[in-house]
C-alpha cells in the first residue's frame, strides 16, 4: 500500500465514444478528507463507481488499502462505505428498517457500531418508524450517511453527498465529516460546490474528466498569479462582451452581481480598462481587486488547458 489509503494510477474509462475519465493519477493518505471538486459531467459519479468497484476501468490501476478494486472487490466492499449521489435505500422501508437492513448485510447490528453513527442517527432517530421515501432531504442524507458507516467502513465514499440540500444541512453534513474524521476514517467527497473545498485537507481540480490540480485548498488559493479584479457599470448585460473583447483579457465571467476580470500575469491595467469601457459606452464603472477563491483558480486553471 505504500502508505496511501487510495491509489489510483494512469485510470481511464469511456462509454463508447465519450471519454468520462482521461489518465486521472492521485494518492490519498489515510484518515485525509479529500475532495475531487468539479461541475456535472467532470467525471466525478464515474470515478467514486469505480472506487467502489461498481464499474470496471478501461486502463490504469485502482488500490483501496492495498486491495485492487478488479481482483479483490470483495475484499474492498467489506472495506468502504458508499454513500451514492442519488438517495439509493429503500423508500417503503422505515429509517430503523433500512439501518439494520444495511447492518444485517455486512454481518452487524446496530447496537454493536451505534457509537460510530450516534451523533448522525440521534437527529433522525425520533422518525425510526417512519418511511424512507417521506423523508426530508437533510434527514435522507443522514440515513444514507448512516448506512454507510453501520459497518465501521475503513473508507468513506461520499459521491454529491450535499447536492439538492439546503445551506443549513449542508454545513451540518460538513460538521459531521471533521467529527468522522477523527474517528481515523479516510473521506473521499466529490462535490460542485466550490466552497466547500476548503473544508477539505487536499482536493482535485477535476473538468472533463481530467484532474486540473491537487493541491491543499490554501495552496491552490496562494499559486493563483495573475490580477483579479471585481467590475460593475451601469451596463451590467454587454459588460461581460465587451471585457472579453479588451486586449489585456485572460478570462471574464459571471461572479455573483459582478463580472470577475483576470487579467494577464504582472498586468495592472485599470486606467486602459476604464478607457476601453468608457469607449464602449459604460458609466459609474468601479474597478475593484478581490481576493481570489477555490472558484476563480478554477476557471483560470480551466482557461489555462484550453
Amino acid at each position: 500500500m505504500k502508505g496511501f489509503a487510495v491509489q489510483i494510477e494512469g485510470l481511464s474509462k469511456s462509454y463508447k465514444n465519450v471519454v468520462a475519465l482521461q489518465n486521472i493519477t492521485v494518492d490519498i493518505k489515510p484518515g485525509e478528507l479529500f475532495g475531487f471538486i468539479g461541475p456535472d459531467g467532470a467525471g466525478k459519479t464515474t470515478l467514486f463507481r469505480i472506487l467502489a468497484s461498481l464499474i470496471l476501468p478501461d486502463k490504469g490501476k485502482v488500490e483501496l488499502m492495498g486491495y485492487n478494486v478488479v481482483q479483490h472487490y470483495k475484499e474492498i466492499r467489506q472495506r468502504i462505505g458508499y454513500m451514492p449521489g442519488r438517495f439509493s435505500l429503500y423508500q417503503d422501508l422505515t429509517v430503523e428498517e433500512n439501518l439494520r437492513f444495511f447492518a444485517g448485510v455486512h454481518g452487524t447490528t446496530i447496537e454493536q457500531n451505534y457509537a460510530l453513527i450516534k451523533d448522525i442517527y440521534s437527529q433522525i432517530e425520533p422518525f425510526k418508524n417512519r418511511p424512507a421515501g417521506k423523508l426530508s432531504g437533510g434527514m435522507k442524507q443522514k440515513l444514507a450517511l448512516s448506512c454507510a458507516l453501520i459497518h465501521k467502513p475503513e473508507i468513506l465514499l461520499l459521491d454529491e453527498p450535499t447536492t439538492g440540500v439546503d445551506a443549513v444541512s449542508r454545513q451540518e453534513f460538513w460538521h459531521m465529516l471533521q467529527n468522522l474524521k477523527k474517528s481515523g476514517i479516510t473521506i473521499l467527497v466529490s462535490t460542485p460546490y466550490m466552497d466547500e473545498a476548503s473544508l477539505c485537507d487536499r482536493v482535485a481540480l477535476i473538468q472533463k474528466g481530467e484532474i486540473m490540480k491537487v493541491a491543499e485548498p490554501e495552496v491552490i488559493i496562494n499559486d493563483f498569479d495573475h490580477s483579479l479584479f471585481g467590475i460593475k457599470t451601469n451596463k451590467m448585460f454587454p459588460l461581460l462582451h465587451d471585457l472579453n473583447e479588451f486586449k489585456l483579457t485572460t478570462t471574464a465571467y459571471r461572479f455573483g452581481d459582478t463580472i470577475h476580470f483576470v487579467s494577464s500575469k504582472d498586468a495592472n491595467p485599470k486606467k486602459e480598462l476604464i478607457s476601453w469601457l468608457e469607449l464602449k459606452g459604460h458609466q459609474n464603472i468601479v474597478i475593484q481587486p478581490v481576493a481570489p477563491t477555490i472558484e476563480d483558480c478554477f476557471i483560470l486553471q480551466m482557461n489555462q488547458q484550453n
